[in-house]
């Protein structure tokens, strides 16, 4: 009778253990093309292969290195969340920076032309939008640093989006042309010691924010630097002397559960 228990037990765990497998096998995700103008962008999409039927999708925009595994690491938590995530590649052919002058280049190529930076995340969302597990009428954007800069300025361009989070996203934007052209919730999610979005910067986003009628939501992390959701800040910090940027583990979680709200909220609990 023992020895039947503990054979019980033993399959008991090779099935929790077998399920817990296949369950993160469901959700790991795949290198993915697109073109734009004739330039290939290499993305990363992400979702549960187990979840049944049609869900909202979300974009997920790197930071200023470019398209790396700390955004495709986003991209599948998010995925766990039951969405499915698109990695938008705003360089073109998977470019990553080796320095941080090659990398402020890259950011302000995209940055300082708009219609390119419309025409390349717009690719990126009808992209997600034909893939099969995606409701194309529930897309919303997250975006990191440079990456919150542009699914921000999208937002306030009037993409067709149900919200954005922009996580220490740069706040330099420009504002609506008219009032009602923002069709996106709007999120920010700051640390209080970023030091390349200072409070006067803030303060004139606010002012401009509200001339225009835009609603919004800003959340501010107490101690949380520039870069604090990525446990790579610090070695990139050690890397490339002169960035003000480190991980903050505390703020990092807490982002992601005022994340997480957000989007319930923005989608309805679809």
């Amino acid at each position: 009778m023992r020895r039947h228990i503990v054979s019980v037990s033993i399959l008991l765990i090779l099935s929790i253990f077998i399920t817990s497998c296949t369950e993160k096998r469901a959700i790991q995700g795949e290198a993915v093309e697109y073109k734009v103008d004739g330039v290939t962008f290499k993305g990363y999409i992400a979702y549960d292969r187990n979840k049944k039927g049609k869900r909202p999708g979300v974009l997920v925009v790197h930071e200023w290195w470019g398209h790396n595994e700390q955004v495709r690491k986003r991209a599948e938590m998010l995925a766990g969340l039951g969405y499915t995530a698109l990695v938008v590649d705003m360089y073109g052919n998977g470019k990553q920076a080796g320095n941080s002058e090659e990398a402020a280049k890259l950011a302000m190529e995209v940055s300082g032309n708009d219609e390119l930076r419309r025409k390349r995340f717009t690719a990126a969302m009808n992209f997600l939008g034909r893939h099969e597990s995606v409701d194309p009428g529930h897309i919303a954007a997250v975006g990191y640093s440079f990456g919150g800069y542009v699914v921000l300025q999208e937002a306030l361009d009037g993409a067709d989006l149900d919200g954005v989070i922009s996580f220490y996203g740069g706040l330099l934007v420009k504002m609506p042309d008219a009032p009602g052209e923002v069709k996106a919730k709007i999120l920010i999610l700051h640390g209080e010691k970023d030091w390349y979005v200072t409070p006067q910067m803030i303060v004139q986003f606010e002012s401009d924010m509200k001339k225009s009628g835009v609603a919004y939501e800003m959340i501010s992390y107490k101690d949380a630097e520039h870069g604090y959701t990525n446990p790579e800040s610090g070695i990139l910090a050690e890397k490339f002397k002169g960035m003000h940027i480190k991980y903050n583990e505390e703020a990092d979680k807490k982002s992601w559960a005022d994340m997480q709200k957000f989007l319930e909220t923005v989608f309805h609990k679809l």
